[in-house]
């Protein structure tokens, strides 16, 4: 198999060896199952959670300013973001 490419199985492959392939998406892989040669499903990683340490965990790290909810920085973001002309 080509560097990049998905392995496929099919479903009673998938069924036999489901143990592995969940191991194998734990570790960055995506399996293809398929039915009859045609692909029907993708087993993919589930995105990896932030670990945070509890409240206050980003002091000293974010800054906000004293006008960080004024009605002329959230003008500009809802500019940015298409909702106001």
């Amino acid at each position: 198999m080509s560097e990049g490419a998905t392995e496929q199985y099919n479903i009673h492959e998938a069924k036999t060896n489901l143990s592995r392939i969940i191991d194998r998406v734990e570790h960055g892989e995506e399996i293809v199952i398929s039915r009859a040669g045609r692909p029907v499903a993708k087993v993919i990683p589930f995105p990896t959670k932030v670990s945070r340490h509890g409240r206050g965990s980003l002091k000293g790290v974010l800054q906000v300013t004293d006008d960080w909810d004024s009605s002329e920085v959230n003008d500009a973001i809802a500019r940015d973001f298409g909702l106001l002309p």
